[in-house]
């Protein structure tokens, strides 16, 4: 497959085809700040800004949108980068994002995300499941979940697939549509090259990260990048074409194994379950593909190929009153009699809930306020409210001391403040008791962070380096209005 000449005018009519909505539908990229990410969020911010037609539908789309979700996406367009915090350079990057975004007049969510780092587990795959935990979670109804992958990285993952002996699964074609979380992930640059992109990225005077850990050849998809891949296209120069046509191949041959797989879990359900009787009959492997696609279609993880084979075999040959169970993740597959089902294992589940609310340590997506150019602010869940610098030559707030970029950010518990000059450090949780602010009212407060540190409380308390004083020349307040 020849990689597409990268354009507008080009995405505009790719997005069109893999979303017959577009573009009166929610899109939201993910932005890691690599030349990738940069030239698909610009191209798409001119794709909406230099097109009237487009624009306008965006807006009606939006005014069509209930209150809640209007204040929860501002734009039909938005951006999130994951803040990793794995590169010293982590938080360049972030602030490199916040200014390409503000540039581009589209909203940024930076999320903080903490890593586990456990022993036996790739830093990568760690990183990627964190990552899409924290998209999972700001993603809204509805919206769509843009990615730059492109043709290289197709390539690089069907040589990975390859060498990890991968299944028809895993070297199929990159999904271009797939549901995600409450809503879908796209990806609309899988036939566009790497070079494409950065040509069109220059072109434009775009800056971009370059990560240095992308020079790591310890990482498989590096080595793969930097010393195979080169290789392999001086010595077969059609290989990007020949892979992608491998990966449609085992796409097709998917496709066939589901429906295969569809008619023979039809013949063996029983209401919910399957009768082991009927899966019996089948040959192994064909028993296997018919357990893989009932598992997925009850929405559960497929299990590694250990347990599976364990599922195929001893669970199914084991006595009618054994009632053997397996395990895996946060899922038992159990055997009654003659039916299998299959449920979540509540302790496990609740116990992977406390491991990715530790994974998450900003749960709540972070907003880069710029005040000064915006002096108010429209906030989304949980806050729903709008938050905004109001000038008073008389109100507590000193604009001279205030930093230029403000965050904000949920409440998670141990905050503390200087409340007024002279004052000691308070807790914010004393605070708010003393005050006999609502539990209901505490989550939806939104907390004001500058360099760090806790400035404001929504219109309640301002940390002392930050109060205005005589000397102040010029004064302000903040307010906050709840919807």
């Amino acid at each position: 497959m020849k990689s597409a000449a990268f354009s507008e005018d080009w995405l505009a009519a790719r997005l069109a085809s893999l979303l017959p909505e577009f573009p009166n539908v929610p899109l939201c990229v993910a932005l890691s700040g690599g030349v990738d990410s940069v030239t698909l969020l610009a191209a798409l911010a001119d794709v909406v800004a230099k097109r009237p037609s487009i624009a306008g539908r965006l807006k009606s789309a939006q005014s069509a949108l209930p209150a809640a979700r209007r204040l929860r996406a501002s734009s039909l367009l938005r951006a999130i980068h994951i803040h990793h915090g794995l590169r010293p350079n982590a938080d360049a990057w972030a602030t490199h994002c916040a200014q390409l975004a503000k540039k581009l007049h589209v909203p940024l969510e930076i999320i903080r995300v903490k890593v586990p780092q456990r022993r036996g587990d790739s830093l990568e795959a760690s990183a990627r499941v964190a990552r899409y935990a924290a998209f999972a979670r700001s993603l809204q109804p509805g919206e769509v979940l843009l990615t730059a992958h492109h043709q290289d990285d197709q390539l690089e993952t069907v040589l990975i697939q390859l060498l990890r002996g991968g299944g028809i699964g895993g070297l199929a074609a990159t999904a271009e549509v797939a549901p995600f979380a409450k809503g879908r992930l796209v990806r609309p640059l899988l036939t566009c090259s790497r070079a494409n992109l950065e040509a069109w990225a220059r072109e434009h005077a775009l800056t971009w990260i370059e990560d240095d850990s992308n020079a790591d050849e310890r990482y498989d998809r590096n080595y793969l990048r930097h010393t195979v891949v080169p290789l392999i296209r001086e010595r077969w120069p059609g290989a990007d074409a020949a892979l992608s046509r491998t990966a449609r191949h085992a796409a097709e041959a998917r496709r066939l194994l589901e429906s295969l797989a569809r008619a023979d879990v039809e013949r063996a359900s029983v209401g919910a379950s399957l009768s082991a009787q009927r899966l019996r009959v089948l040959d192994p492997d064909r028993r296997r593909n018919a357990l893989r696609f009932w598992i997925a279609r009850s929405g559960f993880i497929l299990p590694d190929t250990r347990r599976l084979d364990e599922i195929a075999g001893p669970l199914l040959d084991a006595r009618a009153d054994a009632n053997p169970q397996v395990r895996w993740e946060a899922v038992i597959l159990e055997r009654h009699a003659d039916l299998l089902s299959i449920r979540k294992d509540a302790a496990a589940e609740a116990a992977l809930e406390t491991s990715l609310d530790a994974a998450l340590s900003a749960p709540e997506p972070l907003r880069t306020w710029w005040w000064r150019q915006q002096p108010e602010l429209q906030l989304p869940a949980p806050f729903a409210g709008t938050l905004s610098v109001v000038a008073d030559p008389h109100g507590p707030l000193d604009l001279e001391a205030l930093p230029p970029i403000l965050s904000v950010q949920a409440r998670r518990g141990g905050e503390s403040l200087r409340p007024a000059p002279g004052a000691r450090t308070r807790k914010l949780k004393a605070l708010l008791q003393e005050a006999k602010v609502p539990l209901a009212q505490r989550e939806a407060l939104p907390l004001l962070y500058g360099d760090g540190k806790l400035l404001a409380v929504a219109d309640r308390w301002l940390d002392a380096s930050v109060h205005a004083t005589r000397r102040s020349q010029q004064r302000a307040r903040l307010r906050f209005a709840p919807l």
